[in-house]
């Protein structure tokens, strides 16, 4: 079983386009999670150019009071602006993000080794009763990578699956792509973190993931599943990702 949880930087990316207040990053938030997501994901960026500070308390508060059960994952590069945001929404899982503030989107995991200390600080920082901490991670880190990654004391990591979203037709890549998140999923789960993954999984290519990369805890999908929002709408993307992923459903609290 692997839970979805939605980004929304996509539907805060086309509501910034425009003074307006729509599309709403909050009612499509109810959306997704009626719809049966076990949560959201967000990454607010310095520059506010998709996710707003608003926007991550607004969130926070929904899910506090709506969807009690639901979980809230922020990513980010742990600046201290960063780190105080966490601090005052306390989200359900922090997931550490080595992006440069000017990157267009995460395209790397990180370097364990040369940042084990800086990332042992700052999940020392981080970690407390109720917060899980996942590291962004290279597909092909292996059993040596996840040593490093499990030393700085974080949860989880999360597999970049980028370059396996970017084979399309590819079968030999994308079957090479597919071992090496396999490989790495294994050495994980042998060291006891959980694996999440995310970056272009798309409907086209999530049943071969699935199939070859067993023990995902959860994945966070935002560009794919909004593209197909755009055509089915976001509900019943929701229901044909779940479909895939066969997560528990969540329940709105009224």
């Amino acid at each position: 079983m692997t839970l979805l949880s939605v980004n929304l930087n996509a539907v805060a990316q086309l509501r910034n386009r425009r003074d307006l207040p729509w599309p709403s990053v909050v009612g499509m938030a109810r959306i997704v999670l009626d719809a049966g997501a076990s949560g959201v994901t967000i990454h607010p960026r310095p520059d506010e150019r998709h996710i707003r500070r608003h926007d991550v308390h607004d969130l926070a508060a929904l899910l506090a009071q709506e969807y009690p059960t639901a979980e809230y994952n922020i990513e980010g590069y742990p600046s201290d602006d960063f780190l105080a945001l966490i601090e005052q929404v306390n989200p359900h899982q922090v997931t550490l993000v080595p992006d440069d503030p000017s990157q267009a989107t995460s395209d790397h995991g990180w370097d364990f080794r040369g940042k084990g200390n800086f990332l042992t600080s700052v999940v020392q920082k981080l970690k407390q009763p109720g917060r899980r901490i996942s590291l962004f991670c290279d597909p092909d880190a292996g059993e040596t990578g996840i040593q490093l990654a499990k030393a700085t004391g974080a949860d989880r990591v999360e597999l970049y699956t980028g370059p396996y979203g970017g084979c399309f037709d590819d079968t030999e890549r994308a079957e090479q792509e597919l071992a090496a998140l396999a490989t790495t999923t294994r050495a994980a789960k042998a060291a006891g973190m959980g694996v999440n993954a995310g970056h272009d999984l798309t409907l086209a290519n999530l049943v071969a993931f699935q199939q070859a990369v067993v023990g995902v805890d959860e994945v966070s999908i935002g560009h794919g599943i909004t593209a197909d929002a755009l055509i089915m709408g976001f509900a019943e993307a929701v229901h044909q990702y779940r479909a895939v992923l066969a997560p528990a459903p969540i329940r709105r609290v009224d």
